[in-house]
């Protein structure tokens, strides 16, 4: 009987061959890849520090490597015709501004309404030094009621990955004293533009 192929295991097969390549890569460039995942297949996932252009294609790099699909976000004005798909196709999720519902309760919803969703944000939100983290990240992982994962884009020890997670307790200042502890020797490719790690009070 003529066996047919199966769709499923191609595109396992074709996952786990970019897996290989990234990895290949990412040690060719002498990274090493931090995979400590929380056990909820939702979560928020930050990334910092964020300091440098090269830091999104090496985010894109980690991910492929560790097979794991990122989400991420912007205005639904980027995903109209003739970008939009392409934009769909590599993670993005569109937000409507101006809907009533704030961006925490709308990817709450997301969250709601999905198996699995890992949402990857980077809180500087710029290349650029700030007084402050942008905290849109930890006010949607607390209406979704999901946990923050810690990522890290260490260019002094080589390492980018996921390493540790926490689930948030709704006291954003305590909270940010344990993001504080664990990016404390975390260093961006370009120091002097890291931002301070507090919440704007």
């Amino acid at each position: 009987m003529l066996k047919l192929p199966n769709g499923n295991s191609n595109l396992k097969r074709k996952k786990s061959m970019l897996s290989h390549i990234s990895r290949w890569i990412l040690n060719l460039l002498g990274w090493n890849i931090l995979k400590q995942l929380p056990e909820s297949p939702k979560y928020v996932a930050i990334a910092a520090p964020h300091t440098s252009n090269w830091d999104f294609p090496l985010g894109i790099l980690t991910a492929s490597a560790m097979q794991l699909k990122i989400s991420w976000i912007g205005k639904h004005t980027l995903f109209h015709w003739p970008y939009g798909w392409f934009f769909r196709a590599i993670g993005g999720i569109p937000i409507e501004r101006g809907t009533g519902a704030n961006l925490s309760q709308q990817m709450a919803a997301r969250f709601a309404n999905s198996d699995s969703l890992v949402l990857a944000i980077a809180p500087e939100g710029t290349r650029s030094k700030l007084d402050h983290w942008k905290t849109g990240f930890y006010y949607i992982a607390t209406a979704a009621n999901v946990p923050i994962a810690l990522a890290c884009l260490d260019y002094k020890n080589k390492e980018v990955g996921i390493s540790a997670a926490f689930e948030p307790s709704g006291d954003i200042q305590a909270d940010f004293e344990i993001i504080r502890e664990y990016y404390r020797d975390k260093v961006g490719k370009f120091p002097a533009k890291a931002s301070s790690i507090q919440a704007r009070r």
